[in-house]
């Protein structure tokens, strides 16, 4: 167990790093890199709350208010009132965030095929479905310890 707990923790420093670069690319930060890349991904063509995305990043919605008040500056992001409940701001990528993204595609591409080279399909969905099933246990194990239960 230790052994894959070391190996986790080294594939997400490689991760951060790799964000870290189409970040830089970009002329944002990670974590804006990271909240552009969740609202595209949780976006379904009306836009994404904010509080989705800091749930999906586990992060502070105010955190995530503040860092994509900056991308909506930067132009690579458009966050509009919604129009039952003026309380909630949904934020979309915009066409110019869709367009430098769209550009890093080939790199990306080429990337994920050098990370996953050894994985056919098969074994990848094998290890997200083992990967979701302790990430479900780790969950409950932070519940279980915040209320010192172990």
């Amino acid at each position: 167990m230790k052994e894959f707990v070391w190996n986790i923790l080294e594939i997400q420093s490689q991760l951060e790093d790799i964000h870290s670069v189409w970040a830089r690319l970009l002329g944002i930060t990670e974590p804006q890199w990271l909240m552009l890349m969740a609202i595209m991904d949780l976006d379904e063509g009306h836009g994404v709350a904010g509080i989705d995305v800091a749930k999906k990043l586990r992060v502070h919605p105010t955190f995530v208010a503040s860092q994509t008040k900056s991308l909506a500056k930067f132009g690579l992001l458009d966050r509009r009132t919604r129009s039952d409940d003026a309380r909630f701001v949904q934020m979309l990528a915009t066409e110019q965030a869709t367009a430098a993204i769209a550009k890093l595609a080939e790199k990306k591409a080429s990337l994920n095929s050098t990370m996953f080279a050894d994985l056919d399909e098969g074994r990848l969905a094998e290890l997200n479905t083992a990967l979701l099933a302790i990430a479900k246990n780790v969950r409950l194990a932070v519940r279980l310890l915040a209320i010192e239960v172990l």
